[in-house]
């Protein structure tokens, strides 16, 4: 690879079937390459071991295990191998895609009423604290099965540089630092000799070195996913787990499995999405939008009349969200309708111009009672090798450091997923989030989730994009996806103020710059409730391909301390 000499860095169910999607005469045909690769993820040593994988010789793929496993390791209070997340992944010269769900299960134990109160409702602190939280990992099985099926060095090999950061330690960042402060008083006594040693808690510029996370990564890339879901590590995982009040068993562990399922592709003005199916709501609630905005003519150049659109398409995407989806193995999710152009078009008809619906005008199946709030505790990363092959790779362990329990001499944190659960169907989740019975708990099920890895390819090139932020992930997913339609560079993407509204709570959220004053005084006349947030949210990565001028671009959010790198071929 030594042709590759110029670096830029920017920094601020069931087994479906899957077929060779159509190649249609968009921008990016089999065949086309990038004139080099990209990646842009969370964190910088996180990118670098995607860009050191791709440097000897690994794809995409490869690229994607070594980022997911790097970010694991330097951002615990986002992800991890005690997680699970959604990959995306297009191969390029036959242009398969596919979905790799390795979303958390419920243990086998878990039942419908188990965070209730007498009363029938949800106990938050239940389902957010403490091994009793976790699911199920999905990650370790996602990572085994992508190196094994679609990467060209192998999981040893991938594995790699995630164990080399564990082993030799880094340097804390400022953000890594305020979340031990922030968590501190949630961490199990594992987790606080870790991060608090002494009882003070790792202040920035300190070296974290994880030995216990270094071995079970080794066992890992040693013996592939047995070397998780079973042997020396499963039994750790499960005594700890069980010695701190949770269900875990071995045959848990051993029964889980990654699987693949085939994407959701829309059609929007002359653009093709690919993104992702249930357990995620992301697919379906872009399809909604966009169908919705394809119905009202939308072309994003009537000023506060187009965000009025947006607000009302992101209002019913999100009540169909609570309404009607869950995992596809466990409930029957009626997709054709609510993928339906048609269907689209029945909603937009509900839409008055300059006039807010109440959310309490669409039949609600119960009320939150928190509003949205950041998710700073999932991530995402965006991939483009010299190829073609493409992933966007959204990964998470719930909510900041997951359920604050590490597995002793695992170096794991339990993700607290099962608050992605409707614990109830009148109270909402940590991210203000209300269920139905679609996303009610069972044994073996994956919850509900918004993260929305997409890829976008059309006139302007081919897009790949991603967000964490909790129930914000696909809001945000979507006005990146509008304002590269209306030509943004990467950079803009990434940055562009954003404004969210969820159905419930009825109030559309905002971050400075979101919406002028002209504006804000429009849409309270038209009967908005509107919050002016404080702080910024989201942490998007984006990779930008132009086949058209032979141009590779990537971006990582400036709210955050991402990177995102390209390394182009010689001329």
């Amino acid at each position: 690879m030594d042709s590759l000499l110029k670096t830029r860095i920017a920094t601020p169910g069931r087994m479906l079937a899957i077929g060779l999607v159509a190649v249609l005469s968009f921008s990016a045909e089999a065949g086309s390459r990038p004139p080099g690769y990209a990646v842009a993820s969370a964190h910088p040593l996180a990118t670098d071991a995607g860009i050191e994988i791709l440097q000897q010789g690994g794809n995409a793929f490869d690229a994607a295990v070594a980022v997911s496993a790097a970010l694991g390791v330097v951002e615990p209070y986002s992800s991890g191998i005690g997680g699970g997340g959604f990959w995306l992944l297009h191969r390029q010269r036959d242009r398969f895609e596919t979905m790799v769900d390795g979303r958390e299960t419920a243990p086998q134990a878990a039942s419908r009423e188990m965070y209730q109160d007498a009363q029938g409702h949800a106990i938050a602190d239940l389902s957010q604290n403490g091994p009793i939280a976790g699911g199920i990992p999905g990650t370790p099985a996602a990572l085994d099965h992508i190196a094994s099926t679609y990467g060209k060095l192998g999981l040893a090999r991938d594995l790699a540089p995630a164990i080399r950061l564990a082993r030799e330690g880094f340097p804390l960042d400022a953000r890594f630092a305020k979340f031990i402060v922030m968590e501190s008083k949630r961490f199990s006594p594992a987790a606080q000799a870790l991060l608090l040693p002494g009882g003070k808690p790792l202040t920035e510029g300190a070296v974290l070195i994880q030995p216990d996370l270094a071995e079970t990564l080794q066992r890992l890339a040693d013996h592939g996913r047995d070397g998780f879901y079973t042997g020396a590590t499963a039994q750790q995982l499960v005594n700890g787990v069980r010695a701190g009040g949770g269900i875990w068993t071995l045959q848990d562990l051993a029964g889980y499995k990654a699987l693949e399922r085939k994407p959701i592709v829309i059609h929007f003005q002359n653009y093709r999405i690919v993104t992702v199916p249930p357990p995620s709501a992301g697919g379906v609630g872009i399809a909604e939008m966009l169908d919705q905005l394809t119905a009202l003519h939308w072309t994003g150049a009537n000023g506060v009349h187009s965000q009025q659109q947006v607000i009302e398409a992101m209002r019913r995407a999100y009540r169909d969200r609570a309404a009607y989806l869950g995992d596809p193995d466990y409930v029957e999710i009626p997709l054709k309708r609510l993928l339906s152009p048609a269907y689209g078009r029945e909603m937009a008809a509900t839409i008055q111009p300059d006039h807010a619906t109440p959310s309490a005008d669409l039949p609600p199946p119960g009320q939150p009672k928190r509003p949205a709030k950041e998710g700073v505790d999932t991530t995402h990363y965006s991939i483009i090798d010299s190829d073609g092959n493409r992933v966007a790779a959204t990964v998470t362990v719930n909510l900041v450091f997951a359920s604050g329990f590490l597995a002793p001499g695992t170096g794991v944190f339990i993700n607290d997923e099962m608050d992605d659960f409707a614990a109830s169907t009148t109270d909402s989740n940590a991210f203000g989030l209300i269920g139905s019975s679609a996303n009610a708990i069972a044994p073996g099920k994956r919850p509900l989730s918004t993260m929305t890895p997409t890829f976008v390819e059309g006139p302007k090139g081919v897009l790949v994009i991603g967000t964490p932020g909790g129930s914000r992930i696909l809001t945000m997913v979507l006005l990146g996806m509008l304002d590269f339609f209306r030509g943004a560079d990467v950079q803009t993407i990434v940055a562009a103020p954003r404004y969210h509204m969820q159905y419930l709570p009825d109030q559309v959220q905002f971050e400075k710059g979101a919406f002028d004053a002209d504006a804000q005084a429009a849409l309270t006349r038209m009967g908005y409730k509107l919050d002016a947030l404080s702080s910024p949210y989201g942490n998007m990565q984006a990779v930008l391909w132009r086949p058209a001028q032979n141009t590779l671009d990537a971006a990582a959010d400036p709210r955050a301390v991402g990177t995102a790198r390209v390394v182009l071929k010689k001329p």
